[in-house]
Protein backbone atom coordinates (compact mmCIF):
# COMPACT_ATOMS: atom_id res chain seq x y z
CA UNK A 1 0.00 0.00 0.00
CA UNK A 2 2.99 2.14 0.82
CA UNK A 3 4.49 1.22 -2.36
CA UNK A 4 1.34 2.27 -4.49
CA UNK A 5 0.87 5.62 -2.62
CA UNK A 6 4.19 6.55 -3.30
CA UNK A 7 4.31 5.50 -7.00
CA UNK A 8 0.73 7.34 -7.40
CA UNK A 9 2.07 10.69 -5.86
CA UNK A 10 5.22 10.64 -8.12
CA UNK A 11 2.85 9.98 -11.04
CA UNK A 12 1.36 13.39 -9.77
CA UNK A 13 4.32 15.00 -9.97
CA UNK A 14 5.42 14.18 -12.87
CA UNK A 15 2.35 14.43 -14.90
CA UNK A 16 1.98 18.33 -12.90
CA UNK A 17 5.98 18.85 -14.66
CA UNK A 18 4.81 17.34 -17.46
CA UNK A 19 1.72 19.82 -18.39
CA UNK A 20 3.83 22.91 -17.06
CA UNK A 21 6.62 22.57 -19.46
CA UNK A 22 5.19 23.64 -22.32
CA UNK A 23 3.66 26.31 -20.59
CA UNK A 24 6.67 27.97 -19.45
CA UNK A 25 8.32 27.29 -22.78
CA UNK A 26 5.40 29.13 -24.21
CA UNK A 27 6.83 32.46 -22.20
CA UNK A 28 10.32 32.66 -23.97
CA UNK A 29 9.15 34.72 -26.66
CA UNK A 30 9.62 37.76 -27.38
CA UNK A 31 12.87 36.71 -26.98
CA UNK A 32 14.99 39.86 -27.37
CA UNK A 33 14.14 43.47 -27.64
CA UNK A 34 16.86 46.22 -29.24
CA UNK A 35 16.55 49.37 -29.20
CA UNK A 36 18.88 51.59 -31.57
CA UNK A 37 20.26 53.91 -31.23
CA UNK A 38 20.57 53.54 -27.62
CA UNK A 39 20.91 56.79 -26.43
CA UNK A 40 18.73 59.54 -28.25
CA UNK A 41 17.56 62.76 -27.68
CA UNK A 42 14.01 63.87 -26.87
CA UNK A 43 11.89 64.56 -30.73
CA UNK A 44 14.37 62.22 -32.14
CA UNK A 45 13.31 58.72 -33.57
CA UNK A 46 14.15 55.47 -32.31
CA UNK A 47 13.84 51.57 -33.86
CA UNK A 48 12.78 48.46 -31.76
CA UNK A 49 13.52 45.27 -32.97
CA UNK A 50 11.68 42.76 -31.42
CA UNK A 51 12.55 38.64 -32.22
CA UNK A 52 9.63 36.19 -31.65
CA UNK A 53 7.31 34.23 -33.91
CA UNK A 54 4.53 35.55 -31.48
CA UNK A 55 5.32 39.24 -32.53
CA UNK A 56 3.87 38.61 -36.06
CA UNK A 57 0.33 38.28 -34.74
CA UNK A 58 -1.67 41.31 -35.98
CA UNK A 59 -2.06 43.41 -32.41
CA UNK A 60 1.41 43.08 -31.27
CA UNK A 61 2.89 46.68 -30.08
CA UNK A 62 5.59 48.05 -28.51
CA UNK A 63 5.19 50.76 -25.46
CA UNK A 64 7.09 53.24 -23.09
CA UNK A 65 6.36 56.00 -20.94
CA UNK A 66 7.90 58.17 -23.62
CA UNK A 67 6.77 57.75 -26.78
CA UNK A 68 3.23 56.46 -28.16
CA UNK A 69 2.17 52.46 -28.62
CA UNK A 70 3.17 51.68 -31.40
CA UNK A 71 2.03 48.27 -33.80
CA UNK A 72 4.90 46.08 -34.89
CA UNK A 73 5.40 45.03 -38.76
CA UNK A 74 7.16 41.65 -39.62
CA UNK A 75 10.73 42.57 -41.14
CA UNK A 76 11.84 39.22 -42.22
CA UNK A 77 11.99 35.35 -40.41
CA UNK A 78 10.90 35.94 -36.90
CA UNK A 79 11.50 39.42 -36.59
CA UNK A 80 9.38 42.54 -36.23
CA UNK A 81 10.30 46.55 -36.03
CA UNK A 82 8.87 49.38 -34.83
CA UNK A 83 9.99 53.35 -35.66
CA UNK A 84 8.78 55.40 -32.92
CA UNK A 85 9.21 59.24 -32.31
CA UNK A 86 10.21 59.89 -28.80
CA UNK A 87 8.22 62.94 -26.85
CA UNK A 88 9.98 66.68 -27.44
CA UNK A 89 8.75 67.09 -23.49
CA UNK A 90 10.61 63.60 -22.04
CA UNK A 91 13.03 64.00 -19.29
CA UNK A 92 16.17 62.63 -19.27
CA UNK A 93 17.22 59.50 -17.94
CA UNK A 94 16.45 55.37 -18.75
CA UNK A 95 13.57 53.95 -19.96
CA UNK A 96 12.07 50.80 -20.60
CA UNK A 97 10.29 48.71 -23.56
CA UNK A 98 7.41 47.15 -23.15
CA UNK A 99 6.18 44.63 -25.63
CA UNK A 100 2.82 42.69 -26.07
CA UNK A 101 2.57 39.70 -28.50
CA UNK A 102 -0.04 38.00 -29.80
CA UNK A 103 -2.41 39.66 -27.42
CA UNK A 104 -1.53 37.74 -24.30
CA UNK A 105 2.69 37.70 -24.15
CA UNK A 106 4.04 40.21 -22.57
CA UNK A 107 8.14 41.06 -22.30
CA UNK A 108 9.48 44.04 -20.54
CA UNK A 109 12.92 45.02 -21.54
CA UNK A 110 14.39 47.11 -18.48
CA UNK A 111 16.94 49.85 -18.89
CA UNK A 112 16.54 49.69 -22.93
CA UNK A 113 17.21 52.97 -23.76
CA UNK A 114 18.65 56.52 -23.01
CA UNK A 115 17.07 60.01 -23.58
CA UNK A 116 19.41 62.60 -23.41
CA UNK A 117 17.66 66.85 -23.06
CA UNK A 118 19.10 69.75 -24.35
CA UNK A 119 22.56 70.81 -24.47
CA UNK A 120 23.21 73.72 -22.10
CA UNK A 121 26.16 75.33 -23.48
CA UNK A 122 26.28 78.58 -21.21
CA UNK A 123 26.83 81.56 -23.24
CA UNK A 124 26.05 80.84 -27.03
CA UNK A 125 24.55 77.78 -25.91
CA UNK A 126 20.83 76.70 -26.90
CA UNK A 127 18.24 74.40 -25.07
CA UNK A 128 15.47 75.05 -27.15
CA UNK A 129 14.83 73.75 -30.39
CA UNK A 130 13.77 77.37 -32.07
CA UNK A 131 14.53 80.50 -31.70
CA UNK A 132 13.12 82.57 -28.90
CA UNK A 133 11.88 86.38 -29.54
CA UNK A 134 14.75 87.67 -28.10
CA UNK A 135 16.87 85.86 -30.62
CA UNK A 136 14.70 86.87 -33.28
CA UNK A 137 14.85 90.70 -31.71
CA UNK A 138 18.84 90.71 -32.22
CA UNK A 139 19.35 89.01 -35.55
CA UNK A 140 16.96 91.74 -36.77
CA UNK A 141 18.45 94.41 -34.82
CA UNK A 142 22.25 93.46 -36.31
CA UNK A 143 20.55 93.12 -40.00
CA UNK A 144 18.62 96.61 -39.26
CA UNK A 145 22.60 97.95 -38.45
CA UNK A 146 24.22 96.42 -41.41
CA UNK A 147 21.55 97.68 -44.10
CA UNK A 148 22.13 101.22 -42.35
CA UNK A 149 25.83 101.00 -42.28
CA UNK A 150 25.88 99.55 -46.05
CA UNK A 151 23.59 102.42 -47.18
CA UNK A 152 26.15 105.59 -45.58
CA UNK A 153 29.59 103.40 -47.15
CA UNK A 154 27.45 103.50 -50.15
CA UNK A 155 26.35 107.00 -50.06
CA UNK A 156 30.06 108.48 -48.67
CA UNK A 157 31.95 106.42 -51.60
CA UNK A 158 29.29 108.07 -54.34
CA UNK A 159 30.32 111.42 -53.25
CA UNK A 160 33.81 110.69 -53.64
CA UNK A 161 33.78 109.86 -57.25
CA UNK A 162 31.33 113.69 -57.84
CA UNK A 163 35.06 115.51 -56.70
Amino acid sequence: MRTTRALAVSAAAVAAVGLAAPAATAWNEPSNIVAMPSVIAQGGQLTVTVDGDACQYQGSAVSSPVFRTTSLRRVSGNTSTATVTIDRNARAGTYDIAVRCGGDRAFTRSRAFTVIGGVRGGLGGSSSPRATPTDMAIGGGLVGAALLGGGAFWVRRRSERRT
